[in-house]
Protein backbone atom coordinates (compact mmCIF):
# COMPACT_ATOMS: atom_id res chain seq x y z
CA UNK A 1 0.00 0.00 0.00
CA UNK A 2 1.32 3.47 -0.96
CA UNK A 3 -0.10 6.43 0.44
CA UNK A 4 0.89 10.49 0.28
CA UNK A 5 -0.74 11.59 3.33
CA UNK A 6 1.18 12.05 6.40
CA UNK A 7 -0.17 11.35 9.74
CA UNK A 8 0.64 10.52 12.89
CA UNK A 9 -1.91 7.90 12.90
CA UNK A 10 -0.52 4.21 12.86
CA UNK A 11 -1.24 2.15 9.74
CA UNK A 12 -2.72 -1.22 10.07
CA UNK A 13 -0.50 -3.96 8.95
CA UNK A 14 -2.18 -7.22 7.15
CA UNK A 15 -0.93 -9.77 4.49
CA UNK A 16 -2.20 -9.32 0.97
CA UNK A 17 -0.96 -12.35 -0.71
CA UNK A 18 0.55 -10.68 -4.08
CA UNK A 19 -0.24 -12.84 -6.83
CA UNK A 20 -4.00 -13.43 -6.37
CA UNK A 21 -4.28 -9.92 -3.95
CA UNK A 22 -6.49 -11.74 -1.41
CA UNK A 23 -6.08 -11.11 1.99
CA UNK A 24 -4.99 -14.02 3.82
CA UNK A 25 -7.39 -13.04 6.72
CA UNK A 26 -10.31 -12.78 5.02
CA UNK A 27 -9.37 -16.70 3.91
CA UNK A 28 -8.64 -17.70 7.26
CA UNK A 29 -5.02 -18.86 6.78
CA UNK A 30 -2.98 -17.89 9.72
CA UNK A 31 0.93 -17.49 9.96
CA UNK A 32 1.26 -21.05 10.43
CA UNK A 33 -0.59 -21.89 7.29
CA UNK A 34 0.77 -19.03 5.09
CA UNK A 35 3.07 -20.60 1.79
CA UNK A 36 5.91 -18.76 1.08
CA UNK A 37 8.84 -17.41 -0.85
CA UNK A 38 11.36 -14.68 -1.01
CA UNK A 39 11.79 -12.13 -3.65
CA UNK A 40 14.72 -9.51 -3.56
CA UNK A 41 15.61 -10.18 -0.59
CA UNK A 42 12.20 -9.96 1.08
CA UNK A 43 10.13 -12.56 2.13
CA UNK A 44 6.29 -12.55 0.50
CA UNK A 45 3.29 -14.76 2.25
CA UNK A 46 1.24 -16.33 0.00
CA UNK A 47 -2.48 -18.09 0.29
CA UNK A 48 -1.41 -21.56 -1.12
CA UNK A 49 1.69 -22.89 -3.55
CA UNK A 50 -0.19 -21.92 -6.43
CA UNK A 51 -0.17 -18.59 -5.73
CA UNK A 52 3.42 -18.96 -5.16
CA UNK A 53 4.37 -20.92 -8.12
CA UNK A 54 2.50 -18.24 -10.19
CA UNK A 55 4.11 -15.32 -8.48
CA UNK A 56 7.53 -16.77 -8.96
CA UNK A 57 6.85 -16.50 -12.80
CA UNK A 58 6.77 -12.88 -13.22
CA UNK A 59 7.33 -11.46 -9.24
CA UNK A 60 7.19 -7.82 -10.36
CA UNK A 61 4.04 -8.35 -12.52
CA UNK A 62 2.36 -9.14 -9.23
CA UNK A 63 3.70 -7.09 -6.71
CA UNK A 64 2.83 -3.76 -9.21
CA UNK A 65 -0.27 -5.04 -9.32
CA UNK A 66 -1.15 -5.79 -6.02
CA UNK A 67 0.68 -2.60 -4.59
CA UNK A 68 -2.31 -0.54 -3.62
CA UNK A 69 -4.63 -2.81 -2.21
CA UNK A 70 -5.60 -2.38 1.05
CA UNK A 71 -7.91 -4.65 3.24
CA UNK A 72 -11.51 -2.89 5.22
CA UNK A 73 -11.13 -4.29 8.60
CA UNK A 74 -14.63 -4.62 8.99
CA UNK A 75 -15.85 -6.50 5.87
CA UNK A 76 -12.33 -7.67 4.72
CA UNK A 77 -13.17 -6.51 1.15
CA UNK A 78 -9.74 -5.97 -0.70
CA UNK A 79 -9.68 -2.81 -2.55
CA UNK A 80 -7.15 -0.70 -4.46
CA UNK A 81 -6.72 2.08 -1.73
CA UNK A 82 -8.05 5.24 -4.44
CA UNK A 83 -11.57 2.64 -4.14
CA UNK A 84 -11.79 3.70 -0.70
CA UNK A 85 -12.49 5.76 2.28
CA UNK A 86 -9.45 7.17 4.74
CA UNK A 87 -10.31 7.79 7.94
CA UNK A 88 -8.42 8.29 11.16
CA UNK A 89 -10.18 6.27 14.39
CA UNK A 90 -8.49 5.38 17.48
CA UNK A 91 -4.98 6.55 16.84
CA UNK A 92 -5.37 4.14 13.72
CA UNK A 93 -5.08 4.92 9.81
CA UNK A 94 -7.87 3.02 8.27
CA UNK A 95 -9.17 2.27 5.10
CA UNK A 96 -12.95 1.54 4.75
CA UNK A 97 -14.69 0.02 1.56
CA UNK A 98 -16.73 2.46 0.54
CA UNK A 99 -20.05 0.72 2.81
CA UNK A 100 -21.18 3.51 5.02
CA UNK A 101 -22.13 0.81 7.45
CA UNK A 102 -18.02 -0.05 8.30
CA UNK A 103 -17.02 2.56 9.92
CA UNK A 104 -19.15 2.63 12.33
CA UNK A 105 -19.32 -0.85 13.28
CA UNK A 106 -15.53 -0.57 13.87
CA UNK A 107 -15.64 2.57 15.58
CA UNK A 108 -17.76 0.33 17.95
CA UNK A 109 -14.62 -2.05 19.20
CA UNK A 110 -11.66 -0.63 16.95
CA UNK A 111 -9.49 -3.19 18.71
CA UNK A 112 -11.27 -6.25 17.86
CA UNK A 113 -10.97 -5.39 14.21
CA UNK A 114 -7.30 -3.83 14.01
CA UNK A 115 -6.46 -7.14 15.94
CA UNK A 116 -8.23 -9.58 13.48
CA UNK A 117 -7.02 -8.01 10.77
CA UNK A 118 -3.41 -7.97 12.08
CA UNK A 119 -4.10 -11.81 12.47
CA UNK A 120 -3.51 -11.38 16.09
CA UNK A 121 -7.22 -13.21 16.87
CA UNK A 122 -7.83 -16.01 14.99
CA UNK A 123 -10.83 -15.87 12.20
CA UNK A 124 -12.00 -18.87 10.16
CA UNK A 125 -12.52 -16.87 7.27
CA UNK A 126 -14.20 -18.36 4.36
CA UNK A 127 -12.05 -21.52 3.48
CA UNK A 128 -11.45 -22.71 6.75
CA UNK A 129 -13.91 -25.56 5.99
CA UNK A 130 -12.37 -26.58 2.79
CA UNK A 131 -11.61 -24.76 -0.63
CA UNK A 132 -8.94 -23.59 -2.86
CA UNK A 133 -6.99 -22.53 -0.05
CA UNK A 134 -8.16 -24.83 2.55
CA UNK A 135 -5.18 -27.27 3.56
CA UNK A 136 -7.22 -30.54 2.34
CA UNK A 137 -6.55 -29.51 -0.61
CA UNK A 138 -3.46 -30.58 -2.61
CA UNK A 139 -3.07 -27.23 -4.03
CA UNK A 140 -2.74 -25.89 -0.60
CA UNK A 141 -0.70 -28.66 0.54
CA UNK A 142 2.14 -27.66 -2.03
Amino acid sequence: MTTDISSPAKPIITSICPACGCSLVRLGIGSDRWAKSAYEGREYFFCCQGCVDLFNQDPSRYLQETRDLVVCPTCLAEKPVQWTVRMEIAGWEVFFCRCPCCPDVFRKDPDHFVKRLQGEIAYEGIFSKGGCCSPDTPEAAG
